[in-house]
């Protein structure tokens, strides 16, 4: 998820994505993805695995720092 701030993405368009710890607290959406054609943000806990799971689109999240 290398964006800078002024970058967006789709959200929903990869099944899988790698977050840095820079990036926390996680949410699906990100912070970088637009919204409008997304399910609700939920806020998802990855500090203690190193991996989540999106309940609503099936994204898998890895941390990598």
């Amino acid at each position: 998820m290398a964006n800078t701030a002024s970058e967006t993405r789709k959200a929903n368009t990869e099944r899988t994505y790698q977050v840095r710890r820079t990036e926390l607290p996680l949410s699906c959406p990100t912070a970088e993805m637009i919204l409008w054609n997304s399910h609700p943000r939920v806020y998802l806990p990855i500090e203690a695995t190193g991996e989540a799971d999106c309940p609503y689109c099936g994204a898998h999240f890895t941390l990598v720092d």
